[in-house]
C-alpha cells in the first residue's frame, strides 16, 4: 500500500472531528441540491474506520506529506494540524501553495492530479472534467465528505447597515445595486470584493447559488485570497466581501451581516449579541451554532460539504 493510501483513514478521522468548525450557511436559500455522495466513480467513506482518538489510529505512515487546496479549510488546519503533530510527530504535513495562480479548491485538485500533493482539501465536489483528467493519467480520485460549511458576509464595522436579503446581496454583486443608500445605508459607493471564479469552490458556489449563475458586475474588485480581502474591507467603509463563515466571523477588523430571504427574517452568522471590534481580540464573535444545527436538520446544506480528495 502506498503512503497516499495509508493516510486516508487518519485524515478522515481527524477531519470528521473538526466538523463543528463549520458555520452559518445558506439554509436561507430553501432550494433542492444534489446529493454529492451519488457518484459512481467515488468510493464511499463507509469503509473507513473512525477511531475514538487520534492515538487509537493504527498504521499511521511516517514521512513528509504535501497537501493543499481550499482556503475554506484554514480554520480547521489551524486547530487540527497542531494536534496531529503532537500525537504523530513523524507524520508531517506541509501546506503547499500552487507555484502559479492562487490557492483554492481548483488549484488543489489540479496539483493532486499532477502528483504534487498527497491529498487536497476542497469546498465543492469533483467536476466531471477533473475526474476525466485524473483517469487520463491512470489515476482514481477518492472523494470523502467530512463537514458542512457556509458563507458569511463581511463589511466595515462602522457601516450603518443592519443586514441584507439574498436578493440584495445578488444585486450588489451583479452590479444592480451600487450604493449603500439603496439598502438603507449611507450615500456611499459599494466596493464589492471577490476572488475570481477559477480560484475556489466558494466562489463557484456563490455564483451558482446566490447569483443564480449571473455574471459579476463590472465594479467587482478582485483579490488574491480572503486575508487581503478582509484587510481591504476593514480599510474601506464601502467594502463588502463573502467567504467561509469560520474564516470571517471571528475577525476583529470587520463585522458580519445578518442575512435572510426577507428583511424581517434576517439571521445572524454570529452568536448574539454581537461583540464590537473595540473588544476584539480579547473577545471574539462566535459562530451561530444553533442556526447551523437547524440548517443541518433542514437538509439545506448537503450541497456545500467541505471535503478532501486523495489518490487511491
Amino acid at each position: 500500500m502506498s503512503q497516499k493510501n495509508e493516510i486516508l483513514p487518519l485524515l478522515l478521522t481527524v477531519m470528521v472531528t473538526s466538523a463543528l468548525l463549520g458555520g452559518i450557511a445558506w439554509w436561507l436559500l430553501n432550494k433542492t441540491f444534489p446529493n454529492l455522495n451519488d457518484r459512481s466513480n467515488s468510493s464511499s467513506s463507509s469503509n473507513n474506520q473512525i477511531s475514538e482518538t487520534l492515538g487509537a489510529v493504527k498504521n499511521v505512515p511516517e514521512g513528509l506529506f504535501n497537501y493543499g487546496g481550499s482556503t475554506t479549510w484554514a480554520p480547521i488546519r489551524k486547530e487540527v494540524d497542531f494536534i496531529i503533530q503532537q500525537v504523530w510527530p513523524k507524520f508531517r504535513l506541509v501546506y503547499t501553495d500552487p507555484t502559479t495562480g492562487t490557492p483554492g479548491t481548483g488549484s488543489g485538485i489540479r496539483m493532486l492530479i499532477e502528483n504534487q500533493l498527497a491529498f487536497s482539501q476542497a469546498s465543492r465536489s469533483l467536476k466531471d472534467e477533473e475526474i476525466q483528467r485524473a483517469q487520463q493519467r491512470g489515476l482514481t480520485l477518492k472523494e470523502v465528505p467530512v463537514a458542512i460549511d457556509g458563507i458569511a458576509i463581511a463589511v466595515h464595522p462602522d457601516l450603518p447597515v443592519s443586514g441584507l436579503t439574498i436578493t440584495q446581496l445578488k444585486d450588489i454583486y451583479t452590479g444592480k445595486i451600487r450604493n449603500w443608500r439603496q439598502v438603507g445605508g449611507p450615500n456611499l459607493a459599494i466596493i464589492p470584493y471577490s476572488r475570481r471564479k477559477e480560484d475556489g469552490g466558494t466562489v463557484e458556489f456563490f455564483i451558482d447559488q446566490v447569483l443564480e449563475k449571473a455574471d459579476f458586475g463590472s465594479n467587482i474588485k478582485y483579490v488574491y485570497s480572503t486575508t487581503p480581502a478582509l484587510r481591504k474591507v476593514s480599510q474601506n467603509l464601502g467594502g463588502i466581501y463573502y467567504a467561509s463563515a469560520p474564516e470571517v466571523v471571528p475577525q476583529c477588523g470587520i463585522k458580519t451581516l445578518p442575512l435572510g430571504k426577507s428583511e424581517n427574517k434576517l439571521v445572524a452568522p454570529y452568536q448574539e449579541p454581537s461583540i464590537p471590534s473595540s473588544q476584539c481580540p480579547q473577545k471574539r464573535n462566535q459562530l451561530n451554532e444553533l442556526a447551523f444545527q437547524q440548517a443541518i436538520r433542514a437538509q439545506y446544506l448537503r450541497h456545500n460539504c467541505v471535503r478532501y480528495f486523495a489518490l487511491i
